[in-house]
């Protein structure tokens, strides 16, 4: 582009940079969110051809979170309460899920993983990071904490949108490593 005599000369001041930096993050976090939700689509099927990813995924969250009633399970992806029980009877029906009265509360329920359910996300959460490890296996140490600090980083951005904090221990941590094994 030249600089013709009617025009300023253009000047960098470090938005045109800072616009590029952010669209090539808004496209590799687009194409890495595609990917997942092809795995995740792979994952849920190797649980039962007929499931959805999003019934795979609320499995990851009451395996993490423990017996958790409806509500909170809607809140924690985002979405209404017709659409996770229409998911947690799909799993119910499966034998994945069960709910029982919430002790707190005996009109409310409390949903959790039965064994079935439990030994079914232990075997495909072992393959996924199975696969997962594999590919980042080659990473210097120092790269892989980089990337975790910038992904956490990121995701703490979207807390002040309202999504859910995640648990404070992370997932190296002993405490996660026991929930997700």
């Amino acid at each position: 582009m030249s600089n013709s005599p009617d025009l300023p000369p253009r000047q960098d001041t470090g938005n045109d940079a800072a616009d590029a930096a952010l669209q090539n993050v808004e496209h590799q976090i687009s194409l890495f969110w595609r990917r997942a939700r092809a795995i995740s689509n792979q994952l849920s099927r190797e649980v039962h051809p007929d499931m959805e990813p999003a019934a795979y995924g609320l499995l990851t969250i009451i395996r993490r979170e423990g017996p958790i009633r409806l509500t909170e399970l809607a809140m924690n992806i985002g979405v209404g309460k017709p659409s996770v029980s229409r998911q947690i009877a799909f799993l119910e029906s499966l034998g994945l899920v069960s709910k029982e009265a919430d002790p707190l509360d005996r009109r409310a329920q409390s949903i959790r993983l039965t064994p079935k359910g439990e030994e079914k996300m232990h075997q495909v959460q072992d393959a996924r990071r199975q696969v997962f490890q594999e590919r980042l296996r080659e990473w210097p140490v120092e790269d892989l904490e980089e990337l975790a600090r910038c992904m956490a980083r990121l995701n703490s951005t979207y807390e002040r949108d309202g999504f859910p904090r995640e648990a404070a221990d992370g997932p190296g941590s002993p405490e996660r490593a026991q929930q997700d094994s």
